[in-house]
């Protein structure tokens, strides 16, 4: 992870007909004249592939990407250039099976679409525009019929989290390489929503745990999922209750019955997809529309502009980039925790509430070196992490 990021992600405008509740651009309906044109974009593909071979997964997102003419142009040269290009589009107008088999013939080895409710009501109000969800859902099954790998995204907040079951239910139904569960991180629009509190977030990850036997699912800015997939195979190699033992709360048992009420621990069963150890730099890299780099797109920090510096160099030696990497540098709770080398919390967040990106994660509230198996942590981690 500190040679080269599994996944550069493109803010390719910020341009959206949207109005998201939780958009992190803050997107808006023209597009910036500053965002990088196509040579500079061009000239960004040349400076992933200078990671060396594999190169990372190149993601183009917005705002809208399908608000840029040359976005075709851009998957071929990327898949030319040996660079695995995916396209995250938003629920607009534009995301049309014509424009879907055009993506899918120019290169693009995956799509990534967006479900924040498994109803109209619930997706269409958060995303701030009537008929997103059923644009949404056709683009779904257009992807799936051209073969595409398909990766769908939930915002998890206040607004759904009584639906995640059903949510879970519909992802099932209609089949995807992935289910990614986002945290909110309050900044941009979605430093206006309510927060979840630390056991909330719990509940919900137990939960994701459980449904990840029929639903091949992942997080994103709750990287404590890795946390709880360690603890539940130690307390389940013990024979031990995790429900009791790690004392979760009302809204777990809630969500637990409605998934097996909606047979989600039946049928299908597979093998638990292990949680990515990938973080803000580590791992993982932003570029703007205009070229700045940052950790992660939820993290606003600057490290450099790929347009004077190149991005191996920047995530391999900036200080911000090499600081996120090194868990000795985190403070709070997240630096004297025995998990902090395999989770190390949000730094999105932590810098959202508290300006430091290095602070513990807020929506976390597992008190180091409360776990009672600490002898098999260290067995699983393979060193004596101090606190453990």
């Amino acid at each position: 992870m500190a040679d080269k990021p599994f996944l550069v992600i493109w803010e390719s405008t910020r341009a959206c007909p949207l109005a998201c509740l939780h958009c992190r651009a803050t997107a808006v309906p023209e597009r910036d004249p500053r965002e990088l044109d196509t040579r500079a974009a061009k000239g960004l593909i040349d400076q992933i592939a200078a990671f060396g071979r594999p190169a990372p997964l190149f993601v183009i997102t917005g705002g809208d990407p399908f608000q840029r003419p040359d976005l075709l142009e851009l998957i071929v040269y990327g898949t030319r250039t040996g660079v695995r290009v995916a396209v995250s589009p938003s629920g607009t107008p534009t995301l049309t099976a014509p424009n879907l088999r055009a993506v899918h013939e120019a290169g693009a080895v995956g799509l990534s679409l967006s479900l924040d409710g498994s109803t109209a009501a619930l997706h269409d109000g958060f995303r701030g525009v009537p008929g997103v969800y059923r644009w949404t859902l056709d683009a779904w099954d257009t992807a799936r019929r051209l073969g595409m790998k398909l990766q769908i995204n939930t915002t998890v907040g206040r607004h759904n989290l009584h639906d995640l079951p059903e949510t879970a239910a519909l992802v099932r139904e209609h089949g995807v390489m992935l289910w990614s569960a986002f945290f909110l991180v309050p900044t941009g629009r979605g430093s206006r929503l309510a927060a979840l509190s630390p056991d909330e977030t719990e509940d919900v990850l137990h939960f994701l745990h459980d449904v990840g036997l029929s639903v091949p699912v992942k997080t994103t800015e709750a990287h404590h999922f890795r946390r709880v997939a360690l603890q539940r195979a130690i307390l389940a190699a013990k024979g031990e209750d995790h429900t009791g033992r790690l004392r979760l709360g009302p809204l777990y048992h809630r969500l637990r019955e409605r998934g097996r009420e909606l047979g989600l621990y039946t049928g299908g069963r597979r093998a638990r997809r292990p949680p990515l150890d990938v973080n803000a730099g580590r791992g993982f890299v932003f570029v703007s529309h205009t070229g700045t780099v940052h950790p992660s797109g939820f993290l606003p920090l600057g490290a450099g502009d790929v347009r004077t510096r190149p991005l191996p160099e920047i995530y391999r030696d900036s200080d911000l980039f090499t600081a996120l990497r090194d868990p000795e540098r985190l403070t709070g709770r997240c630096g004297r925790c025995e998990f902090r080398a395999v989770c190390g919390g949000s730094r999105s967040r932590a810098h959202a509430v508290t300006g430091d990106p290095l602070a513990e994660e807020p929506w976390c509230g597992y008190e180091p070196g409360s776990f009672p198996y600490q002898r098999e942590v260290r067995e699983i981690l393979g060193t004596g992490v101090p606190g453990a």
